[in-house]
């Protein structure tokens, strides 16, 4: 292995370098981030060549934050365009293998640091890329020569992420008239397990990987190339329930990844066994209870949702390989899936995007709702939100009548049962009657009387309470 000013091992991934050990910041939440593979021919690559365009490690400023864009062109005999995002989902990786260099995210949202004990040893950035090329042509040998180039200056990184969005625009499409029961196998990615160890990635015709960058197509184009590398096939099994896209075979891959964490993970449900959530995912989804619906925030934008709460707190309640309902990440083409969230609601339940968002994806959102989901120019509150959709009549809206009126039905058939006991004489349990076992729940409960004096009403709607033990006697006279 060739020397580098820095170590290189897998031991480094999921360090984190954290802003008072920063020397530099690339790309990120304050910045522009990108990262891209291209396949060329081999007469067009200069193997192991490293250019930097823009102020190189040494000319940049101690804390401060950059613009940053790697491309990188790969050939070889057998590399083709299929495998493009495939090698590009493993720059996050390879990065993290190096010491004191922090990688996070994927196409056009790449985050970076540089630590200071890092920088202190190299002046350019030069080895570092060598040191990059060289784990790729050594983990994926059908690359058989490589070069990169770095973007540091921002006019240079914003042109180069125009022209890659158009070619993550193209590589997205490629799934766009392939279902779920078209397919006999899935696949499941693991890259992400280094920063959440649980965390249970499956990739399907109709759900992208959560961080956007493997379609199903890409998943089936890494498990090929590479048998033992972290995208896999994984069996569907029997189709357990076509609305929700649970499946045999999926449950069994989430009990195996996840050590028995979770035993089931359901494709296109929201609330119900939902999929995990890594860290690397593009947009965040949060149920807001008031209006009953569903808001999605993306990484990019920078303000709060109505519920008060912005993207990285949402992204760290929801991340970590956790499976938290009422919290989704997901990939941007997952909008475009005809089974997006259809277990609850898909579309019709969507409440609030932001307008950056809305514009992204307008073209899949169903004509009759556009100007019924809300953005921060129509709601930045609960309130606000719920005016919004009452005024633009949006179907979630419907769903509130009816629980009103289910509502009233209950109190009504409440009032009926109260007034029918009230008639008849209270018949109390013999001494020492026991409920059979069902949670413990430590509780006292007044007695009842059959007049309207005294005595308290308890009611529970949609409640899931589990007793382990209740024990009703009679109160003995002294």
């Amino acid at each position: 292995m060739a020397e580098f000013p820095f170590e290189i091992s897998p031991m480094f991934e999921g360090e984190r370098v954290r802003k008072e050990g920063m020397f530099v910041e690339l790309g990120g939440p304050k910045s522009l981030g990108l990262e891209l593979v291209r396949a060329k021919a081999m007469d067009e690559i200069e193997d192991d060549k490293v250019t930097i365009v823009g102020p190189d490690l040494k000319e940049m400023e101690e804390g401060a934050t950059y613009p940053w864009a790697m491309i990188f062109n790969i050939g070889g005999e057998l590399v083709e365009q299929d495998l493009e995002s495939v090698v590009e989902r493993r720059v996050h990786d390879f990065i993290n293998y190096c010491q004191g260099i922090m990688h996070l995210n994927q196409r056009y949202d790449v985050w970076m640091r540089v630590s200071k004990d890092t920088a202190a040893k190299m002046d350019s950035f030069e080895p570092f890329g060598k040191a990059v090329m060289m784990l790729f042509k050594t983990e994926l040998p059908f690359i058989e020569k490589m070069q990169v180039t770095f973007y540091t200056g921002k006019e240079e990184v914003e042109k180069q992420m125009v022209i890659a969005k158009e070619i993550f625009k193209a590589r997205d499409l490629r799934t766009k008239d392939l279902r779920d029961e078209a397919v006999d196998v899935f696949y499941g990615c693991t890259l992400c397990q280094s920063f959440a160890p649980t965390n249970v990635c499956v990739v399907s015709p109709d759900r992208v990987s959560l961080c956007g960058a493997i379609n199903w197509f890409d998943g089936r184009a890494a498990a090929k190339v590479d048998p033992e590398g972290p995208q896999f096939a994984i069996e569907k099994g029997e189709l357990l329930d076509a609305n929700t896209g649970e499946y045999s075979g999926v449950n069994e891959i989430a009990k195996k990844l996840s050590s028995g964490e979770f035993d089931k993970i359901k494709l296109h449900s929201f609330f119900d066994a939902p999929h995990t959530s890594c860290g690397c995912f593009e947009v965040v989804g949060f149920y807001i209870p008031e209006v009953d619906g569903i808001g999605w925030v993306n990484r990019e934008y920078q303000g709060m949702a109505p519920n008060g709460i912005g993207f990285s707190t949402m992204a760290g309640q929801t991340g970590g390989g956790k499976q938290i309902v009422g919290f989704l990440g997901i990939g941007v083409a997952y909008f475009y899936s005809p089974k997006f969230i259809q277990a609850d609601g898909g579309w019709n339940r969507v409440v609030w995007l932001p307008s950056m968002l809305k514009e992204k994806i307008t073209e899949t959102i169903p004509a009759d709702l556009i100007d019924k989901i809300a953005t921060e120019k129509d709601a930045t509150d609960i309130q606000s939100l719920k005016a919004f959709l009452q005024d633009k009549k949006h179907p979630i809206v419907e769903k509130w009548v009816a629980a009103e009126e289910e509502e009233e039905e209950e109190e009504e058939e409440e009032e009926a049962e109260e007034a029918a006991t009230a008639a008849a004489p209270m018949m109390m349990p013999a001494g020492n009657f026991q409920m059979p076992a069902m949670a413990s729940m430590p509780m006292s409960m007044p007695m009842m009387s059959s007049g309207k004096a005294g005595g308290i009403k308890i009611t529970f709607k949609k409640a899931k309470i589990s007793i382990e033990r209740m024990v009703i006697s009679e109160k003995k006279e002294e």
